[in-house]
């Protein structure tokens, strides 16, 4: 397998030959340059706002363009579970975002011509075992009743007419829901960024951020930008520059795998409707197709990519898509790469403020849509003075029981054990 990310072959990819300049002042300084940061970009430019983003690496490089493309409803957390912490109103107001999300991608894939192959193809989840559809059966009603959402299940017997294989117990499809290229949408959206007139800064990693009166000064490795406001839009990639919200993001590794080119008849079997599909278990898998290739991922190893991880993952993943689809055990495997999430304690997404920096951080594998969502209302909220009235403001940002966690996931592997245990506990 080459260890190379796929979706970089697809497209060209913003690159550091030509830097640009750190300005001097600005009125935002945005911290990171994925989905989040480019979103929020964009948004200050349009309304006339100075904002630079500043990225360690490329812009993109991060795992905007290294994940799944799945454009989907939905939060992390089970929406009986939201209902129960939070209650019904802000629960419905929660979900609402996740579906105007999915309309914001579409949206700014229209408005700026973006050819990232965007399609509301639906997603399937699918049941690992009789009592997972059980579940889903019940989540068919709820979904309707509470949120005025309409779901639909597939039977067993009907299920090959959604997925080439046997192994599932039924499904569940939201139609909603779309796929994408990630890294020809981050693309995209970074060059739409530019359009609207904000700054994209490539390996400016920041070191250091000092408050001053009624401004930051944000230090780079190329330079220093005085900002009246900052935006932290790291993810998975949160350092210890900003050490309070590293303490309460746990990155985890998220690893996929890219075959070769399949046949129409094949790819045809294996998903007639090209669904962004991923199973019910903890240690789930998730996969689809892109281009006639198989594209599957999932938490092969929890720690975050490295030479090591990567080349472990691809050959677990390959194991478990084979397990999926008996009929690609011949099928070369040319692709695998590895991207780093970022989880909070909750499994929440949260936004708000910290020490005078505003945030956005924990989309636990929902940013392709959330976070170029919440990119946009975050700097809306930001240039109105009313980041507490955001509805993924409105709740507490837990950090790690006891202060056990400064942001060095030593529990990981005990993390991954306890997940498998759930699996077939369940």
């Amino acid at each position: 397998m080459n260890q190379q990310i796929y979706w970089h072959t697809t497209v060209k990819m913003p690159n550091d030959s030509n830097l640009t300049p750190i300005p001097e002042k600005v009125d935002v300084a945005i911290i990171g340059g994925g989905y989040t940061g480019l979103s929020a970009a964009r948004t200050f430019a349009q309304r006339g706002v100075k904002a630079v983003v500043l990225e360690a690496e490329t812009i993109g490089w991060g795992a905007s363009s290294r994940n799944g493309g799945m454009t989907l409803t939905g939060l992390k957390v089970a929406m009986q579970t939201a209902i129960k912490r939070y209650g019904h109103d802000l629960a419905k107001t929660l979900f609402q975002a996740s579906i105007d999300s999915v309309a914001l991608v579409e949206q700014i894939v229209k408005e700026e011509n973006i050819d990232c192959g965007f399609a509301r193809t639906g997603h399937l989840l699918a049941a690992n075992k009789p009592k997972h559809f059980d579940v889903l059966k019940d989540e068919v009603d709820f979904m309707a009743k509470e949120f005025n959402h309409k779901v639909h299940l597939v039977s067993p017997k009907d299920l090959r007419s959604e997925i080439g294989t046997d192994v599932y117990h039924g499904a569940l499809v939201d139609e909603v829901s779309a796929g994408l290229n990630p890294a020809q949408y981050v693309a995209g959206l970074a060059a739409a960024a530019v359009r609207a007139g904000a700054i994209l800064c490539a390996r400016a990693r920041v070191n250091r951020i000092e408050r001053s009166q009624n401004r930051f000064v944000v230090e780079t490795e190329r330079g220093r930008v005085e900002a009246e406001s900052v935006l932290v839009a790291t993810s998975g990639y949160t350092g210890n520059v900003t050490r309070k919200l590293q303490r309460k993001i746990i990155p985890i590794g998220s690893f996929i795998i890219a075959t070769e080119r399949l046949s129409d008849e094949l790819a045809h079997e294996l998903s007639p409707k090209n669904r962004m599909i991923f199973d019910f278990k903890h240690f789930l898998n998730y996969f689809r197709l892109w281009d006639n290739r198989m594209i599957f991922g999932g938490r092969a190893a929890f720690f975050p990519e490295n030479e090591n991880t990567i080349a472990q993952s691809g050959e677990i993943l390959r194991g478990e898509m084979i397990k999926i689809y008996p009929q690609l055990k011949d099928v070369k495997v040319e692709y695998v790469w590895g991207g780093t999430l970022d989880f909070a304690f909750d499994q929440m997404t949260h936004v708000g403020e910290a020490d005078g920096l505003h945030y956005s951080l924990g989309y636990a594998g929902h940013g392709v849509a959330m976070a170029t969502y919440l990119g946009k209302t975050v700097a809306e909220a930001m240039i109105k003075g009313n980041i507490k009235n955001h509805p993924f403001a409105k709740f507490d940002f837990p950090g790690a029981p006891l202060g056990l966690y400064t942001g060095s996931p030593w529990f990981l592997p005990f993390a991954g054990m306890w997940y498998k245990i759930l699996d077939w506990v369940e």
